[in-house]
């Protein structure tokens, strides 16, 4: 399993990431289709090379080439969803919450899933990128299909570990460049 090599990069400081990995990866709550829809789209999130690599070969293996190219269809829309609505949800001017986006979405309405898998992958994107209301708007699309709040908290689990996997994998690279470029 190329999740356990992503464990196996985890320093004994990030024995807590290391865990919840095994934990996740093993976690029953959520279909198999939902748990890797949601890791490979974290994954994409945090942007980070390796941790997207391995991940994204899990999940291949997990998943129907459909609910590959929809978990990555996911980690896109929101990373120019969560941009836009954390910039209205934010903004002084509330002006702009009653403008209309005009930004091509048409991937929500037919993500070629289980429109649900599609909003649960969507919320964890959203989680990683801190959009407050995008996270509502998810949520609350999840409540209506019949997500448990279990559910629900399982796929942002999934998403703080995959983010923090990713951190520690950036930081151990950095620190490797550091020496090297002192020795």
């Amino acid at each position: 399993m190329t999740i356990d090599v992503l464990k196996g990069r985890m320093p004994d400081y990030a024995k807590d990431v290391k865990l919840n990995l095994s934990s996740l990866a093993n976690d029953e709550s959520l279909s198999d289709q939902q748990k890797w829809g949601t890791f490979l789209a974290s994954a994409l999130a945090t942007r980070q090379a390796d941790v997207i690599a391995l991940i994204e070969e899990e999940a291949a293996d997990n998943l129907s080439a459909d609910a590959l190219n929809a978990a990555k269809a996911a980690a896109a829309i929101m990373a120019q969803n969560n941009v836009y609505y954390r910039f209205v949800h934010l903004a002084s001017n509330k002006e702009y919450g009653t403008l209309p986006a005009k930004l091509r979405m048409n991937i929500m309405g037919n993500p070629g899933v289980d429109k649900g898998d599609f909003e649960l992958w969507s919320l964890a994107v959203s989680a990683i990128n801190g959009c407050g209301m995008c996270i509502d708007a998810h949520e609350a699309e999840l409540k209506k299909a019949g997500f448990s709040s279990e559910q629900i908290q399982t796929s942002v689990r999934i998403a703080a570990t995959v983010a923090a996997a990713a951190a520690v994998v950036d930081g151990e690279q950095a620190a490797q460049v550091e020496i090297a470029q002192a020795a």
